[in-house]
């Protein structure tokens, strides 16, 4: 594991062009409470929405989580679902100009509709699809095959993420992979169901899953020698440099025409299968972009897949994320110290295993035993507790030139170290307000010069926008913006 914590922290942010079928998630979460009067079925009570960059998109944007800079060539629609996928797609720090916007076909939009049981346990209920999966028209295709080529030098990564729906045809993919050998650029083809092997004819390494593995091979896969037998035909069929079946649970197969072994990874509790593929062909292409030997590219490839399972829905893994993960099985502590993505990411898992989340904020300038005392009696309310602090420009608006004493990376670290601290963030605005949006906490407490107010902490409507904030004490939110920011 030092090995690879090694390999990772020197893989640097190599370039990936990511070719495929780029599309819309949308998420509908409810309570399902009873049955249909009119029907056997379950009837869902919306309590929420959100949607994402879905399809090649997610690979799009795990790839970028993962530190790859990444380049995305596409289709979309001149709809408001494309104008959804390009800002999230630049939001996530992907490069949109190879996306090309049609006005007389759809953007592809997968809708799940997901239910929890007594206010826990989501689980889909129900998918519909909105798209049209005809190939491109050839004017289309060669704008996306020109873009692939422009987008390309020397160490880049081809990817395809294919779903087929209609952008990577055999004409079109082998074009790519084409342009592709002539700049020197490796390919890595993550290939759909059903298609067929001239469609990744000389692909530097293939992705496919136990299933289409078998669909591409004609071989069911039932144990490592089967696993064998259909790497290697898929390597005679395509032409491949290796390719590498993913297993789920027993790990990866890896494969050259020299031979194969089996990498295996460790059990997970799984909340989600969805994201998976994308996190896995995302991992390989950032390590392998970066210099990466391909047996290590697939460890944590499998250590990406496996992180990924545990979420519901699908949401990036970072490389801190990975990181973290190594250094724990060595027996080092994972940082407590996080940004409010990774912290968003933290607190989503909480929820998953029914945990409440208590936030409490502050400057903390000259830690005291009366801080102490007061962040494990916060703990003691919930099952995670939050420190959010003010960095050190936030400190000197509030407290004025000569504050804070202590700078925020010190302040950070000296919180991290108290055993009753889970987690700590660093705020740059004068009120946590923002985070308090974004982390929705069931309490949230506030310490006074004789006493604590403990208050729970929730969001009404969709939007994320913090409506009310019930507390012992009935101080309004009004009242709580304007204290939150005084100094425990």
């Amino acid at each position: 594991m030092e090995r690879l914590l090694d390999i990772l922290d020197g893989i640097g942010s190599p370039r990936v062009v990511l070719a495929g079928d780029f599309m819309l998630d949308e998420y509908v979460h409810g309570d399902v409470e009873r049955i249909s009067q009119e029907a056997p079925i379950p009837v869902l009570r919306v309590t929420k929405r959100d949607n994402r960059a879905g399809g090649a998109g997610n690979a799009a944007t795990a790839i970028a989580a993962l530190g790859g800079r990444v380049e995305c060539v596409g289709v979309v629609g001149s709809d408001p679902p494309a104008e959804n996928i390009l800002k999230r797609l630049a939001a996530a720090g992907a490069g949109t100009a190879g996306l090309v916007a049609l006005p007389d076909r759809p953007t592809t939009i997968k809708t799940r509709y997901v239910g929890l049981a007594q206010h826990k346990n989501p689980h889909q209920i129900l998918r519909v699809d909105e798209e049209v999966t005809t190939p491109l028209p050839a004017e289309t295709a060669q704008k996306l095959i020109d873009a692939v080529a422009a987008a390309l030098n020397g160490g880049s990564i081809l990817a395809f993420q294919d779903h087929n729906k209609g952008v990577l045809t055999d004409a079109t993919a082998q074009a790519m992979i084409a342009a592709a050998r002539r700049c020197g650029a490796n390919i890595i083809a993550d290939p759909a169901p059903g298609a067929g092997a001239e469609r990744y004819r000389g692909a530097t390494l293939l992705t496919p899953n136990r299933h289409e593995a078998a669909l591409l091979s004609g071989v069911t896969i039932t144990d490592e020698a089967s696993c064998r037998t259909a790497a290697q035909k898929i390597i005679e069929r395509t032409d491949a440099q290796a390719v590498v079946i993913t297993l789920d649970v027993q790990g990866s197969y890896l494969a050259t025409a020299e031979g194969g072994r089996l990498i295996p990874t460790l059990p997970r509790a799984v909340a989600d299968g969805a994201g998976a593929g994308d996190a896995v062909t995302a991992m390989l292409s950032v390590a392998l972009g970066g210099g990466c030997e391909p047996e290590a590219a697939v460890e944590l490839a499998n250590l990406a897949g496996g992180l990924e399972v545990e979420r519901f829905g699908v949401v990036p893994v970072t490389r801190d994320e990975i990181r973290d993960e190594l250094r724990s099985r060595i027996g080092l502590r994972r940082s407590k110290i996080m940004d409010r993505g990774r912290l968003v990411l933290e607190v989503e898992r909480i929820r998953r295993t029914g945990g409440r989340v208590v936030f409490t904020n502050g400057c903390f300038d000259l830690l005291h035993m009366g801080h102490v005392n007061y962040l494990q009696q916060a703990r003691e309310c919930g099952t995670c507790l939050i420190v959010a602090i003010n960095s050190d420009a936030s400190v000197r608006r509030l407290k004025g030139p000569s504050r804070p004493v202590i700078g925020q990376d010190e302040r950070a670290r000296m919180l991290a170290s108290l055993e009753c601290v889970d987690f700590v963030t660093i705020f740059e605005e004068d009120t946590p307000e923002a985070l308090l949006e974004m982390l929705r906490p069931e309490v949230l407490i506030k310490g006074g010069s004789t006493d604590i107010i403990v208050g729970q902490a929730f969001v009404e409507g969709y939007g994320g926008t913090v409506r009310r904030l019930d507390l012992v004490a009935g101080m309004s939110t009004t009242d709580i913006i304007n204290r939150i920011v005084e100094t425990h």
